[in-house]
Order: C-alpha cells, then sequence, then structure tokens
C-alpha cells in the first residue's frame, strides 16, 4: 500500500511542475486522495461486498469531486490532474502512466452488463474536457485533445482531436487527408479550416480592391 502511494506522488511531482514537496501532494492534491479511496473500494469490491464498495466511492467523489466506479480497474502511475468532474465507469480499465485532466469521462453507452467501457493504454494523456465512450481501446502512448469527444478505437501513440474525434497524426506524421496546424504540438483542424477561409477572404479582398482600381482609371 505503501509503495502504491509513494508510486503516485512520484507521478505528480514527475508531471506537475506546480508540486513543490511530497507533503503538498499528499495534503492539496485530490487526484492522489481519490486513487487511495479507490484501491480500499476496489479491493472491498473484489471480495463481492458491493454496497460497502459503492458507499466509498460516493463518500470520495463527495470529498474529491472525482467519480471512480470501484470495479474500475486502475493500473499504477496514474496522475489525475486537478481532477475536478473526472468520471470512471465501471469496465473502464487504465494502464501505466497514464494522465487525466479535470472533467475527463470514461464512460459507456450500453445498458447490458458487459464490457461498455473504454481501455486506455499505457502512457496515454487525456486533455481537460475529453470524453471517451464506449468499450475500445485508446493505444499506448496516444493523446486526446482538450475537449475531444471519442467514439471509436485509437491507433498506438496517436493524436486525437475534434468532436467526433479524429486521429490527425500517427507516429509523428500527420495522417494523410487531415488538415495540418504547423503553429501548436496539438493540431487542430477546426482552426485551420478557419484561417485559411480568413486568408482566402483577405485574397479575394485583395483582386476586388485591384479590379476597383482599374475600372476607376478606365473611367477617368
Amino acid at each position: 500500500m505503501f509503495d502504491t502511494i509513494r508510486r503516485d506522488v512520484q507521478a505528480v511531482r514527475e508531471r506537475d511542475p506546480a508540486a513543490r514537496s511530497t507533503l503538498e501532494v499528499l495534503l492539496c492534491y485530490p487526484g492522489v486522495h481519490a486513487l487511495a479511496f479507490h484501491r480500499i473500494a476496489h479491493a472491498i469490491w473484489r471480495r463481492g461486498w458491493t454496497i460497502p464498495a459503492r458507499f466509498l466511492s460516493h463518500v470520495a467523489r463527495f470529498l474529491t469531486g472525482i467519480e471512480i466506479h470501484p470495479a474500475a480497474r486502475l493500473g499504477p502511475g496514474l496522475f489525475i490532474d486537478h481532477g475536478m468532474g473526472v468520471v470512471i465507469g465501471e469496465t473502464a480499465e487504465v494502464g501505466e502512466n497514464v494522465t487525466l485532466l479535470q472533467g475527463v469521462t470514461l464512460g459507456g453507452t450500453s445498458l447490458k452488463r458487459e464490457k461498455r467501457h473504454p481501455t486506455l493504454g499505457n502512457n496515454v494523456v487525456v486533455g481537460a474536457g475529453a470524453k471517451i465512450i464506449g468499450a475500445f481501446k485508446i493505444g499506448d502512448g496516444s493523446r486526446i485533445g482538450a475537449g475531444s469527444v471519442v467514439v471509436r478505437e485509437v491507433p498506438t501513440n496517436s493524436v486525437v482531436v475534434g468532436v467526433p474525434g479524429r486521429v490527425t497524426y500517427r507516429d509523428g506524421q500527420r495522417v494523410a487527408g487531415e488538415i495540418d496546424l504547423d503553429q501548436t504540438d496539438l493540431p487542430d483542424p477546426v482552426s485551420k479550416a478557419i484561417e485559411q477561409l480568413v486568408e482566402r477572404i483577405r485574397s479575394l479582398e485583395g483582386e476586388l480592391e485591384t479590379l476597383r482600381k482599374t475600372i476607376e482609371e478606365e473611367r477617368a
């Protein structure tokens, strides 16, 4: 148990420059608190005591703002940054060294008692407010952009943005047919499309101005 808590604290210290000391992490990081509650609730759940496990997870939700179903399987090194509004469903599985920012949902779509929540591979980063809905896998090393809604499987080492989420980069290379955005590390196809429209409008305005001057010169 203490080794697991040490790993949680280490994950925060490595990935959050605002963390200045181990004591600060232990006292002031709701993600660490939520994980500690979850591990206890998960152990109780596995012993068949489902109602006490659910009640403990409910208490953790009240105290931390993070809702994790006690049946969810969470790997070591998980870092829930800020955490408010994070929801992790019953059949969700999270690999090692995953980072979840505030408002992330690992949700399900099926009403049946089956695997209905996503599986996140190792070293996945999910941006603030992103929603991953369904029983599919997010490949190792992938990044999900803030506010994205992902409803289908994502290959390893991919970058996903948009609603619905689209793979824009894979293994460091732009995916053919997708719009690139060179100015940022996480491409935004909508932003790029707007930039292209603005440039086109400026070009048309320039052509109209040239045509106007030509007509005025002919009249003179």
